[in-house]
């Protein structure tokens, strides 16, 4: 007889599985509508007087950057196998999200604040470049013009992302340490 997993490891699981939408729904963005983000913040910038180049002189890119999205698959992925593992009771399961949530809520720290506070984000780093060029460029105009591109879900998932990948990830490790937890996998395979 299989013992069903106690709740601390199911809800761990499903906040894995919470977490891998977002970054499978960026994706999407990137793939449909990055392009056409690029191409409206860059014709602001071109209103306002400047080069459109100046954006990729720059490295400022609003998800017309195919590359990732493998990568983003990829963390989705692993998040779905750990937590299917992790329901299972496999021991490798839990150790890998041990390590992962870690990584994830690092990233979720550095990185995923600036899809949520872009705006915000790039008037700061705009300001302390020293750039003439981009002091000159009217930050809220250009991404008010990418944004309004990508879909309405947009901001809404975001914010999903930056709250599973933080917080998410420290309850994941925690779930997965209670004792409960520690029983489930520890207990005999039949």
């Amino acid at each position: 007889m299989i013992n069903p997993a106690p709740r601390s490891v199911v809800f761990a699981a499903t906040l894995q599985l919470l977490t891998a939408v977002p970054f499978l729904g960026g994706s999407v963005i990137v793939f449909f509508y990055g392009a056409g983000a690029q191409a409206a913040a860059e014709a602001e910038v071109v209103r306002q007087g400047l080069p459109a180049a100046v954006l990729a002189e720059h490295g400022i890119s609003f998800g017309s950057n195919l590359a990732e999205i493998p990568l983003a698959l990829g963390i989705a992925l692993v998040l779905t196998t750990l937590a299917l593992l992790n329901l299972k009771g496999n021991r490798i399961g839990r150790i890998l999200s041990w390590i992962l949530q870690p990584i994830l809520f690092v990233a979720g720290c550095v990185i995923v604040p600036s899809q949520v506070f872009t705006a915000q984000v790039l008037e700061s780093s705009f300001k302390s470049s020293g750039d003439p060029v981009l002091a000159r460029i009217d930050v809220r105009a250009m991404v008010d013009a990418a944004v309004h591109v990508m879909p309405g879900w947009l901001l809404p998932a975001n914010i999903g992302k930056l709250a599973l990948t933080t917080l998410g990830s420290l309850l994941v490790v925690i779930l997965l340490a209670v004792p409960s937890a520690k029983a489930y996998f520890r207990r005999e395979k039949s």
